[in-house]
């Protein structure tokens, strides 16, 4: 009895030790455990990094990471806030933004068939056309008293005031008119013709320079007087004023001349040995490079019969329009001739980068986006360049600005391919051949 009580109590002991024993070592074993987090099945979006960097609104393939001066014109430099996300959307493809937009003057032509034959280009000027010159000459003679126009580029219209004349003769014409006016009322002769008086002594003031409007506001106030204002009776902007206030001037003496800008020559100077491909009328194309290579069709309307002096050269006119005023006299002026039809499908020359490892256009995607893509370009002139692959009709290239594009994804890609630095002697030989093509 004894000996079991004994055993019990052993037994109960050990348990006791075991379950212990266990609790001890399921506590590590769940303090060893890590708790792992539960993994979320949202993916974490990079926001679009932006960055800045400073250009010319001039020269837009500028590009400093600080502000300063432009290395080429020396204006102040100007800061962009460029998106990453925006800018570059992979390979070549560039978005620009408004403001890069605007600053590279971004151009855009569609792609057709034009005329690329054979063209002659020539150098010329724009001058003022003097079949549309006028002038404006003192119709009495006087002491100029009081000069309302001094300066040359104003815009005068008929009726307005030019000067102030102070004139004896003037004087007496009026009392003149005055009189025959005051016989007609107060005397009664039948032998006397007073109304041919009256218009003889009114015709006078008219070719004197006095309008009508002055006339019947003398017979109103019934007074004379030596100073009279001068009217103009032209229109046009001022190209030279010949007199200065205090001046004496007689009668048919010049006061002012005016020109036309609506209307403008340009005149080009050729060899001698080269008028034979020219002809009145033929057709031509008028750019301007101070207008981002503005073109204007015109034709031949002159060709000197006449060589210029111990030079023995030849000089050829063409009337172009001018409506909005955007051309001036003396700008510089390329007249292209053609030399021949021949129609392909082609792109303007502006649009074409001739580089080492072909020749390059920028083309504008559905998206809005710009991609270069590599064409093979055949013969053509200085305005447009035929294309034999590479482009279709109807896609549209950058005409203007292609340079920025190129800078914008050399800045935007590390590896550099779309940098200038590939451009060869090619490049250099065009730039030669056309002027115009010169940044």
């Amino acid at each position: 009895m004894k000996k079991s009580i004994i055993y019990r109590t052993v037994y109960s002991r050990v348990a006791r030790l075991s379950l212990a024993v266990l609790l001890i070592a399921a506590f590590f074993v769940a303090c060893k455990k890590k708790v792992q987090p539960k993994e979320s099945s949202a993916k974490v979006v990079k926001a679009p990094t932006s960055k800045a960097y400073y250009t010319c609104s001039m020269h837009p393939q500028v590009h400093e990471d600080h502000p300063g001066n432009c290395p080429v014109c020396g204006m102040n430099l100007i800061k962009v806030e460029v998106s990453q996300m925006s800018m570059s959307m992979g390979g070549n493809r560039v978005l620009l933004t408004k403001t890069q937009m605007q600053l590279g003057g971004i151009k855009t032509d569609t792609v057709k068939e034009q005329n690329t034959g054979e063209e002659k280009s020539l150098t010329g000027t724009v001058t003022t056309n003097e079949n549309k010159t006028d002038q404006l000459s003192a119709r009495i003679a006087g002491r100029i008293q009081r000069l309302f126009v001094r300066t040359t580029g104003e815009t005068i219209r008929i009726g307005q005031p030019i000067y102030t004349v102070y004139s004896e003769d003037l004087l007496e014409a009026e009392k003149e008119y005055l009189l025959a006016k005051e016989q007609a009322k107060k005397l009664n002769n039948p032998d006397v013709d007073y109304q041919q008086l009256i218009a003889g002594a009114e015709n006078k003031l008219l070719l004197w320079g006095l309008t009508r409007v002055q006339i019947r506001e003398l017979a109103k106030t019934g007074e004379a007087s030596a100073m009279v204002t001068m009217l103009s009776t032209i229109g046009g902007t001022v190209a030279d004023v010949m007199v200065h206030e205090g001046d004496y001037v007689s009668e048919g003496m010049p006061i002012l001349k005016t020109q036309a800008l609506n209307s403008l020559w340009v005149e080009a100077q050729l060899y001698a040995s080269e008028t034979g491909s020219y002809r009145d009328h033929d057709p031509v194309n008028v750019s301007f490079p101070d207008l981002g290579g503005q073109s204007i069709k015109g034709t031949i309307d002159f060709i000197n019969p006449e060589l210029s002096g111990f030079s023995k050269v030849d000089l050829i006119r063409v009337t172009i329009p001018n409506p909005q005023g955007l051309i001036r006299p003396g700008m510089q002026a390329y007249v292209s001739a053609g030399g021949g039809e021949k129609r392909s499908l082609a792109v303007p020359a502006s649009a074409v980068i001739y580089g080492g490892k072909g020749d390059l256009v920028w083309v504008k995607n559905a998206d809005g986006s710009f991609s270069a893509r590599i064409i093979k370009t055949g013969p053509g002139n200085s305005s447009y360049v035929s294309v034999l692959s590479g482009l279709t009709a109807g896609e549209v290239v950058v005409t203007g600005g292609a340079y920025l594009l190129n800078s914008e994804a050399s800045f935007g890609n590390s590896d550099g391919q779309m940098n200038m630095s590939g451009m060869d002697s090619k490049m250099d030989s065009r730039m030669k051949m056309d002027p115009r093509m010169k940044m």
